[in-house]
């Protein structure tokens, strides 16, 4: 069996998504690769099913707020072929207004609860998925607190105030 490379899945990919991988780069020798929404479960089975890479493995499923972006969510995966021991990790950005994205459990059914808690912390709801609810907050807390959304501290707070410094 040959070694499974970074290039060699990248042209797997680009031989049969073509336009659908939007950008690939590889930070720190991981792979990474970029899709639309709708391609999102046809190359994630693509990878898992093809003999030659056997991306069997879903490490996990997470999600990124970049709210100075056009499309501010990532959902991103992390796959690994325990066969060749190489792993790869696979972004879809969503728009701001309605962040939707195909559910996983289809391939994997331990997509399940790392949807669960994706959808928890940022609001990203999977279609199709078994038991879309919250995981670890609160059912009634009406924020996704993963979201860029509010200061990261209380402005009113009197003891970060500069004259306590002596700047």
């Amino acid at each position: 069996m040959d070694k499974l490379t970074n290039e060699t899945v990248i042209e797997k990919l680009k031989s049969q998504f073509g336009d659908g991988i939007t950008h690939i780069s590889e930070p720190k020798g991981l792979l990474t690769v970029e899709t639309h929404k709708d391609h999102i479960i046809e190359v994630l089975r693509s990878i898992k099913e093809d003999d030659s890479m056997q991306f069997i493995y879903l490490t996990d499923i997470t999600a990124v707020h970049h709210p100075e972006r056009e499309k501010p969510y990532a959902v991103v995966y992390h796959v690994h072929s325990l066969v060749h021991n190489v792993r790869i990790r696979i972004k879809v950005f969503l728009e701001k207004e309605n962040p939707t994205i195909a559910s996983a459990t289809v391939l994997w059914n331990g997509a399940n609860w790392m949807e669960r808690e994706t959808y928890d912390f940022f609001g990203i709801i999977f279609e199709g998925h078994p038991d879309l609810r919250r995981i670890l907050n609160m059912d009634e807390l009406g924020v996704f607190p993963m979201r860029k959304e509010y200061p990261l501290e209380d402005p009113n707070r009197v003891d970060k105030k500069d004259f306590y410094f002596g700047r």
